[in-house]
């Protein structure tokens, strides 16, 4: 009996062992041929590389040629665009912002909103905008020659960053 328990537990054991090495010979051929394709792909991709570095810099030539040659149209101005920006405001900084930092600073309408004032400026001087921030001047009380008392009035002005590569001639005769 103990030989026959014997026997049996071999058996068993002999179908576990090829289950076993059943499971372990896939998982052996997976890795196997994750390695052949690294290998193919290191060799080809140095090869495909050099001739798509070539065309790659001559596709973006001919996109910036494109670009150069599409200039954006945005629509005619209306009343409305001329009575929410008022007037350039010509300062030392905002000349200095002009320059440095491709920003323009206007005078707006008291009640005129960001999304207003970009339409309008685009439409106007036909630039994109990039971003607009908005500052109220708060008027400020003065006297003139000592004696009469008067307020400076105050206004709302938005500084309009234009988009790089556009320019804006302020000074048009």
């Amino acid at each position: 009996m103990a030989e026959e328990k014997k026997v049996a537990a071999v058996e068993e054991e002999a179908p576990k062992a090829k289950k076993a090495t059943a499971a372990k010979k896939p998982a052996a051929k997976k890795p196997a041929a994750k390695k052949e394709a690294p290998k193919k792909e290191e060799v080809a991709a140095p090869v495909e590389e050099a001739p798509v570095e070539k065309k790659a810099p001559a596709k973006k030539k001919s996109a910036k040629k494109v670009e150069e040659e599409k200039k954006v149209v945005f629509a005619k101005p209306s009343e409305h665009d001329f009575s929410v920006i008022l007037e350039p405001l010509i300062t030392e900084k905002s000349m200095a912002l002009m320059q440095n930092a491709n920003k323009v600073t206007v005078k707006v309408a008291a009640k005129a909103n960001k999304i207003e004032i970009k339409d309008a400026f685009q439409r106007l001087f036909q630039v994109p905008v990039v971003d607009v921030k908005v500052v109220n001047k708060m008027a400020k009380t003065t006297t003139r020659g000592g004696r009469y008392k008067g307020t400076i009035s105050g206004f709302k002005k938005a500084i309009v960053t234009v988009k790089e590569g556009s320019a804006i001639d302020l000074f048009k005769e």
